[in-house]
C-alpha cells in the first residue's frame, strides 16, 4: 500500500502543474498527456568495439543476439536452439533465417508451456546438449519458475556432480518498453537472484548482449539471460562480426568519478549516464558509473571499491523496490563499507504496484526522480 499512495501524490503533485497546451493540429492537450507520451524515452549511448575484436557490423541487439546463436549452432554441433515461434524468428526476430541454415532439427518450435520448455532444456542439457531456451516475454517465465529454481538450478548438487544441466540458456526479453503494462513490461531478475545454481545476466546494448550471450552459452552452469526489449531496436553499435566473449559476473566502469557511485545494469545504465551527465553539469558533481551486467554472481569487489573511494552510492532499477536487487546491494554495501559511507544509500526503483499502462512514464525511475535521489545524496 505504500506504494500505491506514493504513486497517487506522485500523481497528483505533477497532474496540479499541467497547464493546457495547444495542439499543433488543432484543439488542445494537456502537457500531462504530451510529458506521458515522452517521459519514458531515453537516450541510447553506443559503445565502442575492442579493436583487438576485429572487423565489425553495424546490429542492433536482436541482431546480435541472432549473430551469437548462429556462431554456437555453426561451432557446437550439439547446440539446439527452441521456443514460442522461434523457428518463424520469433516474435522479436531473434533467431531469424537460423532454422534455414541449420534445419528443423535444431531450430524449432515448442508448444506454449514455458514449464516444457525449460523442462525439455533440462533434459537436453542433461544428456549432454548444448540448450538455448527461449522464453517469449519474461513475464511469463514463472509457469517455469518451479523447472528452475527446484530443477535446473539443483540438479548437479543433488547429484554429488554425477548429472547436471549446466549447458542450458533460458532467454528472455524483459523490462519497460513504452506501452506493455502489467504483462509485458516487468523486470523478475530479482526472483531468480535468491537461487544458488543459477546465473543471471543483463546486457545494456549489442556488444554487450553478443559477448555475455556467447560467455553464458558456454557456461557450465545454467543461466537466465534476460534481454531489455525496448533496445532490440532502439540499440543499435558496430558490433565485431566474429567470436568473443565478455567474462560472467565481472561488472564494468563505464565512468570514473570521486563524488557518487552510480549503479545500474540493462536500460536503467542509459538513463543513469543521463544523470551523471546532469550531476557534472548542474551540481560540479562527480559520478563513477558501473553497470553490473551479471546479476548473479554479482561483482561485490568493483562496487565495494568505488563506494569506499567516493563515500556515497545511488542504486537504480526498473523493478519494484521491496525486494529488488538494489536491496541486496545495498545491504551487502552497507556491511563491507560502513565506516566509507558519507550519506544513507540511495535506491530509486519502480514502486510498489502492479506495473501500470497509461502511468508508465511516472513508475519508472527516469532521470528526474534519479537525479533528484543524487542531489539528496550529493548534499547530506
Amino acid at each position: 500500500m505504500a506504494g500505491v499512495r506514493e504513486l497517487t501524490k506522485l500523481l497528483k503533485s505533477h497532474l496540479l502543474h499541467f497547464p493546457r497546451k495547444s495542439h499543433p493540429l488543432g484543439g488542445s492537450r494537456s502537457a500531462f498527456q504530451t510529458y506521458g507520451r515522452c517521459a519514458s524515452t531515453l537516450t541510447f549511448v553506443p559503445d565502442s568495439p575492442s579493436p583487438l575484436d576485429g572487423e565489425t557490423q553495424k546490429m542492433n541487439l536482436f541482431q546480435s543476439l541472432t549473430n551469437a546463436m548462429d556462431i554456437i549452432l555453426d561451432s557446437d554441433p550439439t547446440s539446439v536452439v527452441f521456443g514460442e515461434d522461434v523457428a518463424f524468428g520469433g516474435v522479436f526476430r531473434c533467431t531469424v533465417g537460423l532454422k534455414d541454415k541449420y534445419g528443423k532439427d535444431r531450430v524449432f518450435n515448442t508448444p506454449l508451456s514455458e514449464q516444457g520448455i525449460v523442462g525439455f532444456g533440462i533434459g537436453m542439457a542433461a544428456a549432454g546438449a548444448t540448450a538455448i531456451a527461449e522464453i517469449q516475454f519474461a513475464d511469463y517465465i514463472f509457469p517455469a519458475f518451479d523447472q528452475l529454481v527446484n530443477e535446473a538450478a539443483k540438479f548437479r548438487y543433488r547429484s554429488g556432480n554425477l548429472f547436471n544441466c549446466g549447458s542450458l540458456t533460458v532467454r528472455a526479453p524483459c523490462g519497460a518498453v513504452g506501452h506493455g503494462a502489467h504483462y509485458h513490461s516487468q523486470s523478475v531478475e530479482s526472483f531468480f537472484a535468491h537461487v544458488p545454481g543459477l546465473k543471471v545476466v543483463i546486457p545494456r546494448g549489442p556488444i554487450q548482449a553478443k559477448g555475455l550471450l556467447l560467455s553464458s552459452i558456454r557456461d557450465k552452469n545454467p543461466v537466465v539471460f534476460f534481454e531489455p526489449k525496448i533496445l532490440y531496436r532502439q540499440a543499435v553499435e558496430e558490433v565485431p562480426v566474429g567470436d568473443y566473449e565478455i567474462p560472467l559476473s565481472e561488472a564494468e566502469i563505464l565512468e570514473e568519478g570521486s563524488d557518487v557511485t552510480v549503479v545500474g545494469w540493462g536500460t536503467q545504465i542509459h538513463v543513469l549516464r543521463d544523470v551523471c551527465k546532469m550531476a557534472k553539469d548542474q551540481l560540479g558533481v562527480s559520478c563513477e558509473l558501473i553497470d553490473l551486467r551479471t546479476i548473479l554472481p554479482w561483482d561485490e569487489d568493483t562496487v565495494f571499491k568505488s563506494v569506499m573511494k567516493t563515500g556515497r552510492l545511488l542504486i537504480a532499477h526498473e523493478a519494484t523496490l521491496t525486494g529488488g536487487f538494489g536491496a541486496e546491494i545495498s545491504s551487502t554495501v552497507q556491511e563491507h563499507c560502513f565506516l566509507s559511507l558519507e550519506a544513507p544509500i540511495q535506491r530509486v526503483c519502480g514502486w510498489d504496484t502492479p506495473f501500470p499502462h497509461i502511468f508508465e512514464p511516472f513508475y519508472l525511475p527516469d532521470k528526474w526522480r534519479c537525479f533528484e535521489a543524487l542531489k539528496k545524496i550529493s548534499s547530506y
